[in-house]
């Protein structure tokens, strides 16, 4: 194992892990081997693969750029993902310099860089904590969440690219509801989550056959993932590709750009 490949103890690299796969697919140095193997066998079958990813990080920025323009200063971001550029609360912070954000993840790695990569300021706060989706009731008691998230007030709720990871006899819709019962009136819900829907059916047979083989992620159809939104009022213009979500000026929108992006993203609004 070469230097760039060493763990630190208590970090399991025999199996690939979501967090370090997509920091391989956006370019970042936190993976092994065995996520790297992972990610090149997606991206042999699918090379929109990188791309997808790069335009989730890109929706994720402009939906906490709207959340908190809309007045939302905490965000509950669950499935944090290995830090990179243009982090939750670098984004909100920019816009609510006060703003709070509690980081949750169930790689222990991504909590060791996030403590390293993600140092307290004179701004907003920040917690980090283990947790994982399926297990919403236990995040939402989390002491580090407590701390910076007050559920009386409107909370951004961050679940991007993670639902694609729970298993229908886990009950993503319900998970989303759980959670969504535990924030007042006014939160935002912001959500993305792979889609098989623009891939040619040979190569979505074999990406099935990929997660199948890895225990991996499930891309669902657009009226699957419509189903998990039900609690919340889909702001405009509602479950699209990722770049279709309220795109900068200039995004290039084209048939043959959107086939490239095989996620659908959305935030809603909490009645």
């Amino acid at each position: 194992m070469s230097e760039q490949d060493w763990a630190p103890t208590g970090i399991d690299i025999s199996r690939p892990h979501p967090a370090r796969v997509y920091d391989y697919h956006i370019g970042g140095k936190t993976n092994y081997p065995v996520d790297r193997e992972l990610a090149e066998r997606f991206i042999a079958v699918a090379p929109q693969t990188s791309v997808t990813a790069l335009d989730n990080r890109a929706f994720l920025g402009r939906a906490v750029r709207y959340a908190a323009e809309q007045g939302i200063d905490q965000f509950l971001d669950i499935g944090t993902g290995i830090p990179a550029p243009g982090n939750t609360h670098e984004v909100a912070q920019e816009i609510v310099p006060s703003a709070r954000v509690a980081y949750v993840d169930n790689d222990p790695i991504v909590l060791a860089h996030a403590r390293a990569l993600m140092p307290a300021t004179d701004r907003g706060r920040t917690t980090f904590t283990m947790g994982d989706v399926r297990e919403p009731e236990k995040i939402l008691a989390a002491p580090e969440v407590r701390e910076v998230i007050d559920f009386d007030r409107p909370v951004g709720l961050l679940l991007v690219a993670i639902l694609h990871y729970v298993a229908d006899a886990e009950d993503p819709a319900g998970i989303v509801n759980r959670l969504l019962d535990a924030v007042p009136s006014g939160s935002l819900l912001i959500a993305s989550h792979t889609t098989s829907d623009f891939l040619p059916p040979i190569s979505a047979e074999r990406v099935l056959e990929i997660n199948d083989d890895a225990e991996f992620m499930l891309p669902r159809p657009h009226a699957t993932i419509a189903s998990y939104l039900t609690g919340v009022d889909l702001v405009e213009p509602g479950l699209v590709q990722a770049p279709l979500w309220r795109p900068e000026e200039g995004t290039d929108l084209s048939p043959e750009r959107l086939s490239q992006s095989w996620i659908y993203t959305a935030v809603g609004r909490k009645a």
